[in-house]
């Protein structure tokens, strides 16, 4: 069942038609931080079973023997499996799964399943980014009907959300580092099992988290966040790149976003690389905008905060992250590796997200289940513009403890009527994660773009 709770209701209904700007917290409410709430706005306390229990920290130091630029050892290596659920099993369970979760257990039944650990909510960042969740709390304000906004840096914006929109932008605004290099790719599994590695090198500048950072000079520049994305493999694809400029105020100034392509050696601007434009090489296996669980501008859909509910997610996936694991262990027909997974029971806030009249997409309604501790969309079920579910993805998530932050080493998205899926994240066979890059805005324009294509 979904819950209620004493700051919002079970249900949040948001038809944002006006530009008006949307209240901000008050200070009492703010004050809740660090106290009955989590810094980020989960709440502290355990649930009343104990099966989740209360935050303390989360990880708040590497296990002996880690050194930056290693896989990530897994600090909680010890634990067992407490059960497992299956297709035979699930209904038990299922007022803790998603239908998402539920349909995969109807498609591949001899198969797919969910082994469940004792739950550690091992969620943490920085004191730097706490203190500024704490400041943004009174102060940060959606603007354009909730396409944008106002008053927020570095922190979650909204620790105490009042809406849907406001939830789905701590998700995208959750703390990632100031800046990560990433290495690894992507993999199209076909239902027998086939696949091809695409290799991709990334750079992401998240304007957003920097440390000198203001409210005023974050939208007085008007980017969030820059990335880029080259193909490394295989030879057909090598030198594609990508260049994507994410605005503050989207209706100011939307999404702006440059590809380069080798064949005709030119750099050209893109800008339908958003929506549900089909994801760079996959397959036609996601959309632009399911990339990292949800991106880019929220302006199609209505948003609905539903309120909380506890489920069992992917969390602490260090067994399916580790450099011992080749990419032939996790790709395995119709779904990854159950015996490489790890699930827990987490409270997650719950947003539904429905198309607005007039509007296009291949997703008539998504749901979404967030993570309390780190704003980390966790589950995502897809559903089609009959009202059928369409597609399910997973984030497999981790502590990035030398950050420290809280994200997923391998999003699945699962595609209910080819069945086949998609697995975005594969590294560990590549260089892990490095966020102690700091590039420089040079580096993420349309000039650079082209001159790394040509190298």
């Amino acid at each position: 069942m979904i819950r209620k709770f004493g700051f919002i209701a079970a249900t949040v209904s948001l038809a944002l038609a006006s530009t008006a700007a949307i209240a901000k917290v008050s200070q009492e409410e703010a004050d809740k931080l660090g106290n009955s709430l989590t810094p980020l706005g989960g709440e502290m306390a355990a649930n009343a079973d104990g099966s989740i229990p209360a935050w303390t920290g989360g990880i708040t130091e590497a296990p002996a023997g880690f050194e930056v630029g290693d896989h990530h050892p897994d600090p909680f290596e010890g634990d067992e499996v407490l059960f497992t659920i299956t297709a035979d099993n699930y209904k038990e369970y299922q007022e803790h799964l998603s239908e998402g979760q539920i349909a995969l257990f109807k498609a591949y039944p001899e198969t797919f399943e969910m082994p469940v650990y004792k739950t550690r909510r091992s969620a943490s960042n920085p004191q730097s980014v706490y203190e500024a969740t704490k400041e943004n709390a009174t102060r940060a304000e959606l603007i354009e009907g909730g396409n944008g906004l106002k008053g927020a840096v570095m922190g979650i914006p909204f620790p105490v959300p009042e809406n849907g929109l406001e939830a789905i932008w701590n998700h995208i605004l959750r703390y990632r580092g100031e800046a990560v290099q990433r290495y690894g790719g992507q993999a199209a599994v076909t239902a027998s099992g086939d696949y091809n590695v695409i290799g991709f090198d990334e750079q992401l500048l998240i304007k957003y988290a920097q440390d000198d950072m203001t409210p005023e000079e974050l939208l007085d520049e008007n980017i969030l966040f820059m990335f880029k994305q080259k193909v490394t493999k295989p030879a057909r694809l090598a030198g594609t790149a990508l260049l994507v400029h994410e605005t503050v105020d989207q209706i100011k100034e939307p999404r702006r976003a440059w590809t380069y392509n080798t064949g005709q050696r030119r750099v050209r601007a893109a800008p339908n690389i958003a929506y549900d434009t089909p994801g760079t090489a996959a397959d036609g296996l996601r959309t632009t905008d399911d990339f990292d669980m949800f991106n880019g501008s929220p302006n199609r859909y209505n948003w609905e905060l539903k309120g909380k509910k506890e489920v069992y997610v992917a969390y602490n996936n260090y067994k399916l992250h580790g450099e011992d694991v080749s990419y032939s262990d996790i790709l395995t027909p119709n779904h990854i590796n159950p015996d490489l997974t790890r699930w827990e029971k987490h409270r997650v806030w719950v947003v539904e997200a429905t198309l607005k009249e007039g509007f296009r997409h291949v997703y008539q309604k998504r749901v979404f289940f967030i993570d309390e501790d780190s704003w980390q969309i966790q589950i995502a079920d897809m559903y089609d513009n009959r009202g059928e579910l369409y597609r399910v993805a997973f984030a497999y998530g981790v502590n990035y403890y030398d950050v420290p932050t809280q994200w997923s080493t391998l999003d699945v998205y699962h595609d209910l009527n080819s069945r086949r899926y998609l697995a975005i994240g594969l590294d560990n066979e590549e260089e892990i994660y490095d966020f102690n890059i700091r590039p420089r805005d040079v580096e993420f324009t349309p000039q650079a773009l082209r001159r790394e294509g040509m190298r």
